[in-house]
């Protein structure tokens, strides 16, 4: 098939989710010798109007993996912002190393909804979001080069393509290959991961929102700035007026490190993390 355009599409709060789908997007690129363009809706103010593809179009869209799924938050936004008009399509995902669950099925099925084909899918290890400690150093090099070869073989599969493929298939629960879900993009998505604390009991920490250091905080606003969701006050940064979805951009992006979270069950979380995942685990692809 003749490709026109590649564009990278992706929510990226914390940036690595960006990164992963940008060079992906700017590999083919380079071999099928056609433009690529950039589309990220991580902001609100970037996801307000409904976003087309052609036919002759590659879409490289990224999302990160939140409780083994896809934001529920930022779910209805893929569902309702995108039209895939037949353009060919690659999901890609994001995890800290823990597991990326039925994110990257989710992803396919809404893609395959929306009138995009998937000819490839892949699953990408980052830092996760909680803490250092768990995919540190996340992606590295051998990461990196993994993804530039996944590019090279997107690349050669869509130019040798006669026809529409039938969806790509992806496993139904991460690296778990014994049930690989193929053309049914209907079948019924896993409930999202129970985070766990320390202990192995359910770790309730959905209403945790991030606290301020008010001695360190120089009010610059860059947190209310990157969040997703407008949570944060502008005008008092101290303040949330909207749904935390624990994304951590506020964290990861202060320049004066004056955000943090400090609810008991969230910690507690972070450390049974710490304490069983992180050895490190492999990027997976699928085309």
């Amino acid at each position: 098939m003749n490709i026109s355009k590649i564009h990278a599409v992706y929510f990226s709060p914390c940036r690595s989710t960006a990164a992963l789908t940008r060079a992906i997007a700017d590999r083919a690129a380079e071999e099928l010798k056609v433009p690529v363009e950039y589309y990220d809706f991580t902001l609100s103010k970037n996801r307000k109007n409904l976003t087309e593809f052609s036919s002759d179009e590659l879409v490289i869209f990224g999302m990160p993996t939140y409780a083994g799924r896809i934001p529920n938050l930022i779910l209805p936004i893929v569902q309702n912002a995108f039209q895939g008009n037949d353009a060919l399509a690659v999901p890609v995902v994001t995890f800290g190393n823990r597991s990326y669950d039925n994110s990257l099925l989710e992803l396919r099925n809404e893609l395959e909804k929306k009138g995009f084909h998937t000819v490839a899918g892949g699953a990408f290890v980052s830092r996760h979001v909680f803490t250092d400690k768990v995919g540190a150093g996340r992606p590295d090099d051998a990461d990196v080069a993994f993804v530039q070869d996944f590019a090279v073989k997107i690349a050669e599969k869509v130019s040798g393509l006669k026809e529409i493929p039938e969806p790509i298939a992806v496993p139904a629960k991460g690296h778990d290959k014994s049930n690989f879900v193929a053309a049914s993009v209907d079948a019924k998505i896993g409930p999202y991961y129970t985070p766990l604390d320390e202990y192995g009991n359910p770790a309730m920490f959905l209403k945790a929102t991030p606290v301020t250091d008010t001695q360190k905080c120089s009010r610059c606003s860059i947190c209310a700035r990157v969040c997703p969701m407008d949570a944060i006050s502008t005008k008092d940064v101290t303040v949330m007026v909207g749904t935390c979805i624990k994304c951590q951009a506020c964290v990861k992006r202060c320049p004066d490190k004056a955000k943090s979270f400090d609810d008991p069950a969230f910690l507690s979380h972070v450390k049974m993390l710490e304490e069983n995942f992180s050895s490190p685990v492999e990027p997976e692809i699928y085309i």
